[in-house]
């Protein structure tokens, strides 16, 4: 008998482990990414500025700003040094967007203080629009994103940066003003959608 729950008592503990090996930490995925919004949750986020985010249909979603004239971000708790960005991203043609990467200073998002890799089909200097990071890296010629799902892989490593939108490298480039910080997600103008975004340290 002293036997058998000894066996049994052992199998309980393998069987507890491997559950345990098979269930990664909260918001984490196979392979070190992790989940900072998906189709079932928001997340959390701080927000600069204020856009009327809500989550519909499986996307978190803006289309008007709430106060003021000035974009609106959410932006990531933690700050990240090197990484890639997976995020899938649906906006309207007129809409004004971006993920900002590596800000300095998480209250106060800007391009002085962060690379923006833009989402700005309609802006007036297309080598810096859409699939550009802003004044860093040149686009020629512009993809657009309007009216339809797209994907963002972004790879900041020292100062080495890659942009490729929809499995098509649109930057790769060098830059070495920011070294480290929180990520965002802008709103600007139009509709803008984001449907999943996941970061891998590196």
């Amino acid at each position: 008998m002293y036997h058998r729950l000894t066996m049994f008592a052992a199998v309980l503990l393998i069987g507890t482990a491997a559950f345990q090996f098979s269930n990664p930490a909260s918001g984490q995925s196979e392979g070190g990414w992790i989940t900072l919004l998906d189709s079932g949750k928001m997340g959390d986020w701080d927000e600069v500025g204020k856009a009327n985010w809500t989550m519909q249909d499986g996307a978190l979603t803006a289309d008007k700003l709430l106060e003021g004239k000035d974009p609106a971000y959410l932006v990531s708790k933690d700050t990240y040094k090197d990484f890639q960005i997976r995020a899938e991203f649906w906006v309207s043609d007129d809409a004004n967007s971006g993920i900002f990467i590596r800000c300095e200073q998480p209250k106060k998002i800007d391009g002085k203080t962060a690379y923006e890799v833009n989402i700005y089909d309609h802006r007036p200097d297309p080598s810096y629009g859409t699939g550009a990071i802003v004044d860093v890296g040149k686009v020629d010629p512009m993809p657009k994103a309007g009216g339809k799902w797209n994907t963002y892989e972004i790879t900041a490593q020292g100062p080495h940066f890659v942009v490729l939108l929809n499995g098509q490298k649109t930057v790769d480039a060098q830059d070495s003003k920011h070294a480290s910080g929180a990520i965002a997600l802008q709103y600007g103008s139009g509709v803008v959608k984001f449907r999943k975004v996941q970061i891998k340290p590196l």
